[in-house]
């Protein structure tokens, strides 16, 4: 009979979701485990909501994290709107919205705090046949077996390992906020605060859902209502000037909330009232912190080198409409440490967690792109143009958005 794998010392590279997930999961599993994050402050509230799937609900099980009412916000069924604000379909599918900062709460309080280091930018990675070895800007190093890269979009291990992978722009942005129950009007909290809503204008989309409160409270009253507001900026020329500041300056990897020129704004919130029913438009322009994130797509054909594993963005990325970044990010986890857990030899349990996941990332990726074609302005095939107006259906746009992967066919 072979032994298995000895836990030995990981290295996880990122501690936003993906890196606490597997630091967690690694620890658990009782591996010497240390997390080093590039931002020196604590991570603060990104102003997002996140969708929970039994998937995810599973991973935060086996890290050991409670799951109870505080996690977030349950709704029983979802909603299409009209632009009058009629509802055009409803779905029964009963779901907990949590917010980004909560779930970050949760699993830093997993986590032993002495081995989760902030302000540690990588460099560089080593390795040889026996170890690991991360290289920090500031000149520190830290040596391990295994280096999980979890740092993201922008992955440094990515970068160093897998240059050919890199983002590719989808052709829309996502416009998101946050609205604190107590501001909307009684019309738009009966219509938006009990149930996961959409609004379908042509080659839009935006979709509400209730998460906890900024001081993670899921009381009634105490909430708020997070928004994901898709809108095409079809080219490179578009694009840069929607990330350019007041001073001109571009910022290429997304610029900063506080940036975003006013009369950018009042771009979006004139939109708003010109395509969207009343109360969603209530919610953009009562948003007080109106940002947006460009849309990207990111493959790779492995993400495993050497003793170096990638997870969450750092290894693919699929457009939001699926709503697994987070749920993905989870499951990779969970995959390299049953992968380790069940294999003698580290290169064996690291190319069984590449198989795996990489056969999964290239699916995910395909099936969010498929549901993107009824945003873009450019359809030239039959198979675009069949798909856009799939994903133009309020009944298919509902069952198969941010939904349990048991939920779905992927190929």
């Amino acid at each position: 009979m072979i032994s298995p794998l000895k836990p030995g010392k990981a290295i996880v590279i990122g501690g936003s979701m993906g890196g606490l997930f597997a630091g967690n999961l690694l620890h658990r599993a009782g591996w010497q485990v240390d997390i080093y994050e590039r931002v020196s402050e604590p991570l603060t509230d990104r102003g997002a909501g996140i969708v929970t799937h039994q998937e995810l609900l599973e991973a935060l099980e086996a890290v050991g994290a409670p799951i109870d009412d505080t996690l977030g916000v349950g709704v029983p069924s979802r909603a299409t709107y009209d632009s009058q604000g009629n509802i055009l379909a409803e779905l029964s599918y009963e779901q907990v919205l949590t917010a980004w900062s909560r779930l970050l709460q949760v699993l830093e309080h997993q986590f032993p705090a002495e081995h989760y280091h902030r302000g540690k930018a990588l460099a560089r990675i080593e390795q040889d046949q026996d170890s690991v070895t991360a290289i920090f800007d500031d000149g520190t190093r830290a040596t391990g077996d295994l280096l999980v890269g979890a740092d993201g979009i922008r992955s440094v291990a990515r970068a160093q390992y897998m240059p050919e992978s890199q983002p590719v722009y989808a052709g829309y942005v996502g416009w998101r906020g946050m609205v604190h129950e107590r501001d909307l009007t009684p019309a738009t909290r009966t219509a938006l605060m009990e149930r996961f809503s959409f609004c379908l204008p042509p080659t839009e989309q935006m979709l509400t859902y209730p998460v906890a409160g900024a001081d993670n409270s899921v009381a009634p009253g105490d909430r708020r209502i997070n928004f994901v507001w898709y809108r095409p900026a079809s080219d490179r020329a578009e694009l840069q000037r929607l990330q350019t500041d007041t001073q001109g300056r571009h910022h290429s990897s997304g610029i900063p909330p506080t940036l975003i020129r006013p009369e950018i704004l009042d771009e979006v919130r004139a939109a708003a009232t010109a395509t969207l029913s009343p109360e969603f438009a209530e919610v953009v322009h009562k948003t007080d912190l109106l940002f947006f994130q460009a849309i990207f797509d990111l493959t790779s054909d492995h993400i495993v080198s050497g003793r170096v594993a990638l997870v969450g963005d750092a290894a693919f990325v699929a457009r939001p409409h699926c709503g697994m970044g987070v749920t993905k990010a989870a499951c990779d986890a969970m995959a390299l440490v049953k992968a380790l857990g069940s294999h003698a030899q580290l290169d064996q349990a690291l190319a069984a967690y590449q198989a795996e996941r990489v056969a999964f990332g290239h699916a995910i990726v395909k099936h969010a792109r498929n549901m993107g074609m009824s945003l873009r302005t450019d359809l030239e095939s039959a198979d675009e143009r069949a798909m856009a107006k799939r994903y133009r259906d309020p009944d298919t746009l509902m069952r198969e958005t941010a939904v349990s992967l048991q939920y779905l066919h992927l190929d």
